[in-house]
């Protein structure tokens, strides 16, 4: 026990808000990266139907809608807890940063889940009861809203790694919006820009291999001898290749866009570019493996390749980890080029008051290997989508083994793992701030509550979450196995007080 109190801060409440906002935001966007791209994707499905009127992505439409409702609802549910914590457990940064924080998160209440929840009601239970082109929009506009919702969450994220277009209010003693222009600045945010086109194309890798991996699944069945309607098999070959060509024009955009999210890291933030690639010293060489000693003040094992980060981070040479130490000792926080925002500069005699002596380096191990794991699982998801297409090819069709469902399971959880090992880095990297360079993480954390108190929440939401994750792969494994569904023609009812029926 005395070790667990020493080594891993077992009591801190710090440390165990930390750990219970961590785990429930990662298992939250387990959801999240499915919600955002298989609306869209079912909307693409619908719309052939409409356009063609085979049957087959009628079926489809209803089979991997299904799925899509399922994953929405216990989303929307793990994402509540998440505004819970930000009055429970970090009452003192809500406090400080309300006023900006709560401006983007408001607008995706109020506008982008509004939109979304109401026209995915109105698809779920209008299909006998509009007309169906109207129908058909009903889910684009709940596509629409989840890309807007994750736009505004992505704006309030991006402010506390970049915290442009605010101002320091001292007698309030809390960080401001600086009027309609400080708020445009932060909707324009340069790494707002770049997340989100790189997280939205992710979520396309994950939710084309969802597609790809149950169809060829399906596929292989039929291949073995299974009871399967040589419509199903057309339709699942269908669906395969679509899937998995999803997956690889995802993956694509997603190398695209990161690299654009690395070059504006690295300009904004300095320690976490350095740290996630175990550079102590200002370099441009790449790293393949690093390995630091125990205080994280130099290197055991360090292999690089010349030259190569110079072209991924779009500079020269990237601030090393003992020279961004020895700026912030002597000028405090400053991005690449020594500049701040305003707040930066306007906070940083309070933070050199109230908080010196704080190590402005993120842990380097976890953010070096997050950030690798990242690229790791993603470069594999692609493989694996790859290897479908070249398996299925020509009318092929793929044998039954254990292999091969385990690599149909890989195809969309190695994406999802990928974009959650990208929210560690993203996450991880940002310490030791809440608001970098602006509030410390320890700063944050609600003057009432215990560790005893959060340590309670945080069992509490981990077995809650147990249940859920048993519900969630449940429901996913009966639907997926049940295989598509038989329909009819959905025709319009003449009768307006006919009850709305349950699609689903």
């Amino acid at each position: 026990m005395i070790f667990l109190r020493s080594r891993f801060r077992f009591m801190d409440p710090v440390a165990i808000a930390r750990w219970q906002f961590g785990i429930t935001t990662v298992y939250h966007f387990l959801f999240v990266p499915i919600t955002i791209a298989m609306s869209m994707l079912v909307a693409v499905l619908q719309t052939i139907w409409v356009r063609t009127g085979a049957e087959q992505y009628l079926r489809l439409t209803k089979f991997f809608g299904k799925l899509f409702l399922i994953n929405f609802a216990l989303g929307v549910v793990t994402g509540i807890v998440q505004e819970f914590q930000f009055g429970m457990n970090w009452s003192e940064y809500s406090r400080f940063v309300g006023d900006v924080f709560g401006a983007p998160l408001a607008l995706e209440a109020l506008i982008a889940f509004f939109l979304e929840s109401t026209f995915l009601g109105l698809w779920i239970f209008g299909w006998d009861k509009l007309p169906k082109k109207i129908h058909l929009a009903c889910i684009y506009a709940a596509a629409i809203g989840t890309l807007l919702s994750s736009t505004f969450i992505l704006a309030a994220n991006s402010w506390m790694q970049n915290p442009v277009g605010t101002r320091f209010n001292a007698e309030l003693g809390r960080a401001e919006i600086a009027g309609l222009d400080g708020f445009m600045e932060i909707m324009t945010n340069p790494l707002l820009r770049s997340a989100t086109p790189h997280i939205i194309f992710a979520s396309y890798m994950v939710a084309g291999g969802l597609i790809a991996g149950i169809s060829a699944w399906h596929l292989a069945r039929a291949n073995g001898g299974a009871e399967v309607p040589e419509a199903d098999v057309k339709a699942y070959r269908w669906a395969t290749k679509f899937g998995a060509w999803v997956l690889i024009a995802g993956s694509a955009l997603t190398f695209l866009t990161g690299d654009a999210q690395a070059k504006d890291i690295t300009k904004l933030q300095p320690s976490k570019i350095a740290a996630a690639e175990g550079a102590f010293e200002d370099t441009g060489d790449f790293s393949l493996l690093t390995i630091p000693n125990a205080d994280q003040t130099g290197t055991i094992i360090d292999v690089k390749i010349p030259g190569v980060l110079s072209f991924i981070a779009g500079v020269p040479q990237i601030k090393g980890i003992n020279t961004i130490r020895e700026q912030y000792t002597e000028h405090g926080y400053s991005k690449q080029d020594d500049s701040r925002t305003g707040i930066q500069s306007e906070y940083a005699p309070h933070l050199a008051e109230k908080y010196a002596g704080i190590n402005p380096i993120p842990d380097v191990n976890a953010t070096y290997w997050s950030f690798r794991f990242m690229m790791i699982f993603g470069g594999l998801g692609l493989l694996i989508g790859v290897y479908v297409l070249w398996v299925t090819r020509k009318g092929r069709s793929p044998k039954p083994s254990k292999l091969w469902t385990t690599l149909m399971a890989a195809m969309p959880l190695l994406p999802l793992f990928g974009i959650s090992f990208g929210w560690i880095f993203t996450e991880m990297g940002r310490q030791p701030w809440l608001v970098a360079g602006v509030m410390p993480t320890e700063a944050g954390i609600s003057p009432t509550a215990s560790a005893g108190d959060v340590l309670f929440s945080l069992i509490v939401y981990t077995l809650l979450y147990g249940l859920l994750a048993v519900i969630e792969v449940g429901l996913f494994l009966h639907y997926t196995a049940k295989g598509l569904p038989e329909v009819t023609e959905p025709t319009v009812s003449d009768d307006p007080d006919a009850p709305m029926s349950f699609a689903y």
